[in-house]
This record gives structure tokens, C-alpha cells and sequence, in this order.
């Protein structure tokens, strides 16, 4: 992975902020273009120029100009599914403790939003392995992982298909950390037992609450889980103008749940924690509530799929070039 600093050079990604603090992403090709509506700016008045440059369009109106940061790149990149935001990201690499040279397992990888984190994060003397049902979201990932390095990282492997057949099919204790983001990640339970190493952390990131209690309620009888600590991230900014400082009208708000858990070494036994009160049984209603339909998960149609696979590939291939 390589640390892009310096003057610009073609395939750098440059984000330009205009007057009215509208952020707008492009790629540098020669005697590319980017038509905005104070007029076209071109790309050879970016090439050569250091981080912080200011570039005017052909009306002089004036943008700055500066390489995104990995959270920026990740709102404006291709998504064939719903990405993790950085908020949630940034607390997943926290709270699962993932640090150079760790072995990480993820499912699924949808657009690759949370895979660039992991793979920031575990360095090239790590490992990341992706798994994703869909081909077509595999192949996103892919290339927006690529776009964003400037090439596929040498350190990460992306499989098409389950994730419990992945993880059965690894040695036992072979990871260090799993990262379920998926619609019943309660299924995956065995499969996660078997490939993470003792001391391992567990985090799953699931949209609502009846799929955090039933997650939550799987480990739990699994027995060599510790109790699961389970969260979500909430981002209020501020409004700082002279005296005037105050919240602002508008807040980042729930986006999805975040539990974590270890996992104890096989034949211990886990002192029991104190319950107020026994849970109910889950009912026929209870499991149909889970379903996609009904906890309001959507997708995108082939066709809007196949536009954003041919998009992020054209973005990908300008990135790798020299």
C-alpha cells in the first residue's frame, strides 16, 4: 500500500471543495475535464500542483484542492449495497482491537467500504479474507479497493459464496478476528467457533434490534462466548461561528448496531453472569420478523448493479494507470 503525498500525478484522486463547501471527487487523467456549474476545470491545471492548492475554473471561481481522506473516498465511491459508514468503521477497528499483523475474516464485503478500514489497519503484514454471496458486489469491492490503493493489496483474498463453508473449510483456530456484517449472522455461530483463535474478538454488525437480540441470544447458548457488549454510534456536529456555537440542526443518527465478543479456549467453562429475567422463546412471528422483506433490507436491481460495476471498474483501471 502506498502513501500518496506530494504534487498531484495522474491517477491521483483529488477532492475539490468549492465555494459553498460542496465536496466533489475526480480522478486526474491528461487533458481530462471536470465540468461544474462555475465551469470547467481542468485536470492539467491540477498535475504538479502540492495538497492545499487552490485551482480555478475557466470563470475563476476557485476550488481547493486535496487528496480525500478514506472516509471521503468511501461516501463517494460505487456501491452496488449498502456500505458501512466511516462512523461505524472507525469504532469496528476500535472496539475488535484489529492492529497490524492480524488475521481478520469478514462477511460480506458488499462495496468494500469496511474491507479498506480492515485493511489499513492489519498492514501489509496481515490478512484480510472477504466473503460475499454475490458475484456481481465481490466484484464492486473490488474494484473500489483497487481505485482506492492504486492496485489490488497483495494482503487481501476475496471469495465468492458462504461464509460458514469458508470458515469450516480453514484451519481451527486459524484467524484473529471475524466480522459478520450480514442479514443472520446467528447462523454463522458454529463456523466462528471453529476458525477463531482463543482470545479472538468477534464483532457483528447488524441493522436492527430484533437481529441484535437474536445474535446476541445464539452466542449466548453457543457457551464459549464472553457477554456480548453491544452499541451504536451516534455523531452530533457543532455549528462554530464566532459565539455562536451550537449543535447543529442535523445529526449522523442510528445506522446499525455494533456487538462485539471474545472467545474462551475450547472445554471452558464460562462463570455465569447474573440475568434479572428469563428470556421468552422465540416464536414462528418472532423468526418471520428477521426475514429481508420484512427488517426492510433492500436491493438494487440488475440493472442499476451492472451500471455501478462498469462505473467502478472505468474508475479503477484510471487509478492503476501510470
Amino acid at each position: 500500500m502506498k502513501v500518496r503525498r506530494g504534487p498531484f500525478v495522474l491517477g491521483d484522486h483529488v477532492q475539490l471543495r468549492g465555494p459553498k463547501g460542496k465536496l466533489h471527487t475526480i480522478t486526474l487523467e491528461a487533458g481530462g475535464r471536470y465540468h461544474t456549474h462555475k465551469g470547467p476545470l481542468a485536470h492539467d491545471d491540477v498535475l504538479g500542483k502540492p495538497e492545499g492548492s487552490v485551482i480555478t475554473t475557466s470563470n475563476g471561481v476557485p476550488y481547493v484542492a486535496l487528496r480525500p481522506l478514506l472516509g471521503d473516498f468511501v461516501l463517494s465511491m460505487a456501491r452496488g449495497a449498502a456500505i458501512i459508514y466511516p462512523k461505524d468503521s472507525a469504532h469496528i477497528v476500535a472496539v475488535a482491537d484489529v492492529a497490524p499483523g492480524h488475521r481478520v475474516l469478514e462477511a460480506g464485503v458488499g462495496s468494500g467500504a469496511l474491507t479498506l478500514s480492515l485493511l489499513r489497519a492489519v498492514g501489509e503484514s496481515g490478512t484480510v479474507l472477504s466473503v460475499e454471496r454475490r458475484e456481481e458486489f465481490a466484484e464492486i469491492a473490488a474494484a473500489n479497493i483497487t481505485t482506492f490503493f492504486g492496485g489490488a493489496p497483495s494482503h487481501w483474498d476475496c471469495r465468492v459464496g458462504d461464509v460458514q463453508d469458508v470458515a469450516m473449510s480453514l484451519p481451527a483456530m486459524s484467524v484473529d478476528r471475524v466480522i459478520l456484517d450480514m442479514l443472520a449472522p446467528w447462523e454463522c455461530v458454529d463456523a466462528v467457533a471453529h476458525v477463531l483463535e482463543p482470545g479472538g474478538v468477534l464483532a457483528v454488525y447488524v441493522a436492527t434490534a430484533t437481529q441484535l437480540s437474536r445474535v446476541v441470544e445464539a452466542l449466548r447458548d453457543n457457551g464459549r462466548f464472553t457477554p456480548c457488549v453491544s452499541e451504536e454510534v451516534l455523531v452530533r456536529p457543532w455549528h462554530v461561528e464566532g459565539l455562536a456555537v451550537r449543535p447543529e440542526h442535523r445529526m449522523i443518527g442510528h445506522t446499525g448496531f455494533v456487538m462485539t465478543t471474545r472467545i474462551v479456549a475450547p472445554g471452558v467453562e464460562i462463570p455465569p453472569t447474573k440475568r434479572h429475567h428469563t428470556k421468552p422463546e422465540y416464536s414462528v412471528d418472532d423468526i418471520e420478523a428477521w426475514t429481508p422483506g420484512a427488517t426492510g433490507q433492500r436491493s438494487a436491481n440488475d440493472k442499476t448493479i451492472r451500471k455501478t460495476l462498469r462505473q467502478a471498474k472505468q474508475r479503477a483501471d484510471r487509478s492503476e494507470s501510470p
